[in-house]
């Protein structure tokens, strides 16, 4: 027979980063809510959260990098919004920033969640930022538990 292994959602004794983008506020300003309080709800000491604000998406990466290499945190979580336009800066920023979250949690194999919106309209990341379970911030935290947790038990 085989053997699973899975995280759960206890956040007691773990530590996360957040790195968020301050560019479209007015929405990631209420996905960083949500990841703080999935946090506090699952367990997590206000202490063990560290939160880093950045310029815009495309930074991101380079904080969670920053951070994976300074600091002892179980999971990291990235949250951003960028919302598409008229021009071709959608796809560069969208594509970059997801591919540079992606390599900074394979390079310092901790988990490193990816929870910046890609939404072609003003609307769709204003539903994916509200305050119920919908909001991303709160799922991507929800997974930084999980996985911090599995990768203990690895």
């Amino acid at each position: 027979m085989a053997k699973y292994i899975e995280g759960d959602q206890n956040a007691e004794g773990l530590r996360f980063g957040i790195v968020v983008s301050r560019f479209n506020d007015f929405v990631t300003s209420k996905l960083l809510s949500g990841a703080l309080s999935t946090f506090k709800e699952q367990g997590a000491d206000e202490e063990s959260v560290e939160v880093v604000r950045v310029p815009g998406a495309f930074e991101i990466p380079q904080a969670a990098k920053k951070l994976c290499s300074i600091r002892n945190f179980d999971a990291v979580v990235c949250l951003g919004a960028v919302i598409k336009g008229g021009t071709p800066h959608f796809e560069y920023i969208s594509a970059e920033t997801s591919r540079g979250i992606n390599q900074v949690g394979l390079e310092f194999n901790i988990p490193v969640l990816f929870g910046v919106l890609t939404t072609n309209d003003l609307e769709q990341a204003v539903e994916r930022s509200g305050p119920d379970s919908s909001n991303k911030g709160r799922e991507a935290a929800l997974a930084a538990i999980e996985m911090a947790n599995l990768y203990r038990k690895i």
